[in-house]
């Protein structure tokens, strides 16, 4: 028997910090969608600009918006503040310079209707602003993910599973938390789903966060995965993860012949 409607509300968890210039374009971007019901649930984190006073104006407009602020603490304390207050079974989170086609939503709900072992469903992506055309995602596979993430973080995933591997981690601040977050939810099973639509459209400005890795945030981020999700990388990496991130299960399995490597896998 198939849920009732309300059983598939959607949750669009938005962060803004800053981003005034750009909040109204991605909040109209949601309202466009073709799927109801949803909610919008912007956290503003501390914005020093006028983003809340632009959202303020939009929430008048449209009851679906929901407006929270908190000091600025970073995304992935925003996005855990929304979420564990959002009433949508799904969650789709979005950042506030970036945009969704109107049919995202609706095609990503049909995918859970139809399969229930799905656990995360994303689609295509182009980039725009200071750099235009496809976003070259890399295939998904278990071994992938543990050497480097192709899944954006405006996918579509339960709350539950959001809830079970215990949310976005709050002490990776403006380092790839997301690609942290799809490995504890991941890593024990579950599908994932690459919808063959352009529904995610990620903006790249001069300060855009995908440019600012520098070497010591690197090795911090490989460090965290290596201390936090040893059993998985040793899995599919035959050790940890390396800074060369895709010769790392070249050189695991070289040390390990030489006898230079444990076992840690789990």
């Amino acid at each position: 028997m198939m849920a009732k409607q309300e059983d598939f509300t959607v949750s669009v968890i938005i962060p803004c910090y800053n981003q005034a210039l750009w909040i109204e374009e991605t909040i109209r971007s949601v309202l466009a969608s073709t799927y109801l019901p949803i909610e919008i649930m912007i956290v503003d984190d501390g914005s020093t600009d006028e983003s809340v006073q632009v959202v303020e104006q939009l929430a008048k407009q449209h009851p679906l918006i929901k407006i929270y602020q908190q000091p600025n603490s970073g995304p992935s304390v925003a996005r855990n503040h929304a979420i564990s207050k959002a009433s949508g079974t799904f969650i789709l989170p979005l950042d506030g310079d970036d945009l969704i086609s109107p049919d995202y939503i609706a095609r990503a709900v049909i995918t859970f209707k139809q399969d229930p072992t799905v656990k995360v469903v994303y689609c295509q992506a182009e980039k725009f602003g200071a750099k235009t055309g496809k976003w070259n995602l890399k295939p998904f596979s278990l071994e992938n993910l543990a050497k480097d993430n192709m899944i954006f973080v405006s996918a579509l995933y339960r709350k539950s599973d959001w809830q079970a591997c215990g949310g976005y981690p709050e002490d990776l601040r403006w380092v790839s938390e997301d690609w942290v977050f799809w490995i504890a939810m991941l890593k024990n099973g579950g599908k994932v789903v690459q919808l063959p639509i352009t529904g995610f459209y990620y903006r790249i400005s001069p300060n855009s966060r995908r440019k600012g890795m520098d070497k010591h945030k690197k090795q911090r981020l490989i460090d965290y995965i290596n201390t936090h999700h040893a059993d998985f990388v040793y899995r599919y990496l035959a050790g940890p993860l390396r800074f060369q991130r895709r010769q790392s299960k070249r050189y695991n399995k070289l040390l390990r012949f030489f006898g230079l490597l444990k076992d840690r896998r789990k």
